[in-house]
């Protein structure tokens, strides 16, 4: 195991290691060129390329991004997707009730109105690209959430986020297509202080597990 005073540090790495899910944010609007800024790093992300039909020539960067800022829309996102965390964590109650518990002492410790799929994110961001297409888009999302990290924003992971195409309204504002997915959303804003409940449900990391050859 190597030592902490061993470890090699720049910017990049400082960000990487200070990302973390952040599910308490404040009420504060991200200005557009920071929001711009962090697409512009997903954008950057390496990627496999694409033939378009009827086309020789293979295109990259699959996805593209749609910016949810509006609170009445986010509203008919939250509407969409919570009955489908709600059944997810009753279904824990017997099977995991270690984790409906925790999940239940964020629920409470969580502010009114209570979102417990977008935490009341200023921001959500969807990262929309091709089915097939996974380790492209989550490659992007990974450079979205270390870049927010950098510029001293929070952001998280929210897979529920994407459960919205039961609701045609949703699905024709995203532009979405039969063959896309949602990868994400991610949720983007400003850290709030939050109550040591919140903060204990967060796991720690482990050490990598390595083999030198």
């Amino acid at each position: 195991m190597s030592s902490e005073k061993n470890k090699v540090m720049n910017p990049v790495i400082e960000a990487i290691n200070n990302r973390m899910s952040i599910r308490s944010y404040e009420p504060k609007p991200i200005p557009r060129d920071i929001i711009n800024t962090i697409i512009e790093a997903g954008n950057q992300a390496p990627s496999r390329g694409r033939q378009e039909k009827g086309s020789k020539e293979f295109l990259f960067q699959p996805w593209r991004f749609v910016v949810v800022e509006n609170s009445e829309f986010k509203q008919k996102l939250i509407q969409t997707t919570y009955p489908f965390w709600k059944n997810m964590t009753e279904s824990m109650k017997e099977t995991h009730p270690e984790i409906y518990e925790q999940v239940m002492m964020q629920y409470e410790a969580m502010p009114e109105p209570k979102d417990m799929v977008y935490y009341s994110a200023p921001v959500i961001l969807f990262v929309i690209g091709p089915a097939g297409y996974a380790v492209s888009c989550a490659l992007a999302c990974e450079n979205i959430m270390i870049a927010a990290t950098s510029l001293g924003l929070g952001s998280c992971y929210v897979g529920f986020g994407a459960m919205v195409k039961g609701n045609a309204e949703v699905v024709q504002a995203l532009e979405l297509t039969d063959d896309e997915r949602i990868y994400g959303p991610i949720v983007l804003g400003y850290p709030k202080d939050e109550p040591s409940t919140l903060a204990s449900i967060r796991p720690k990391k482990k050490e990598p597990k390595i083999k030198w050859i």
